[in-house]
């Protein structure tokens, strides 16, 4: 019986055999690796990698999917809501130091998934990510460029990302309206220390307004903080390397 795409889970499901083959090979999966495939819809990138790994966990919400992906006995089906799952806890629960992650990710929650993430990012090896393109343009993008905001500082301080392979609108049925992309994301092995709420405060703040200069925003925020320093407060928030906002974060 065909699956019918559903709107509210975002589905748009991968068919394009090139596309699906050119993944694979930017994953590079190998026998006995413990992977995590979140979303495996209609299995069409599932199938391949359980064929090279062995056993796959797959995390799927749609039950009637799930129910269809249970059939597959190399598969361990978690059906649940991604969001709600402890990547911690099941790397645990494999005897695994650490977890690959992979997944067409739904657009409409990609966000909030790779935040989720990031608070488990101690038990990742390493994800690849189809996500929207400008998603991605988002994530590895440069100081001083239209792209670089909030969510490129809170994950570069985290992982060394690439954009590896370009997925147009066809590859998908239904298609989607929007460009896609696949992303590497490598954790960084020494990290700076920080607390990332603090973290995510200086740059949601300094990002509020990013066409001003940090003085009207981060400037003032400071201020109330009880912080002074050397901070450059005369340049907008897109100018701002990782490192500094980094700096800052461990300052306060």
């Amino acid at each position: 019986m065909k699956h019918i795409p559903r709107k509210r889970f975002g589905q748009h499901f991968l068919s394009d055999d090139g596309i699906i083959d050119g993944i694979v090979r930017a994953i590079d999966p190998r026998p006995g690796q413990v992977m995590v495939e979140i979303g495996p819809g209609l299995a069409a990138l599932t199938q391949p990698l359980v064929e090279r790994l062995g056993r796959l966990i797959v995390i799927e919400l749609d039950r009637d999917l799930a129910a269809r992906l249970r059939t597959h006995a190399q598969l361990d089906v978690v059906e649940s809501d991604v969001l709600k799952v402890d990547f911690t806890l099941l790397a645990q629960a494999q005897n695994a130091p650490k977890l690959r992650v992979v997944g067409n990710l739904p657009y409409n929650i990609s966000t909030p998934i790779l935040f989720h993430l990031l608070e488990h990012v101690a038990v990742v090896e390493d994800q690849h990510f189809m996500l929207q393109k400008e998603v991605i343009d988002r994530m590895v993008a440069a100081p001083s460029t239209s792209d670089y905001g909030r969510l490129s500082v809170m994950l570069q301080w985290r992982y060394a990302m690439e954009n590896v392979l370009f997925v147009p609108p066809e590859s998908f049925d239904p298609p989607p309206r929007v460009d896609s992309a696949v992303v590497r994301m490598v954790p960084h092995a020494l990290p700076a220390s920080l607390d990332v709420r603090r973290l995510g405060e200086i740059v949601q703040v300094a990002f509020s307004q990013r066409r001003k200069l940090l003085r009207h925003t981060l400037g003032r925020w400071l201020e109330e903080q009880g912080l002074s320093g050397d901070f450059d407060l005369q340049r907008r928030a897109e100018e701002v390397p990782v490192a500094e906002d980094v700096a800052l974060a461990q300052r306060s």
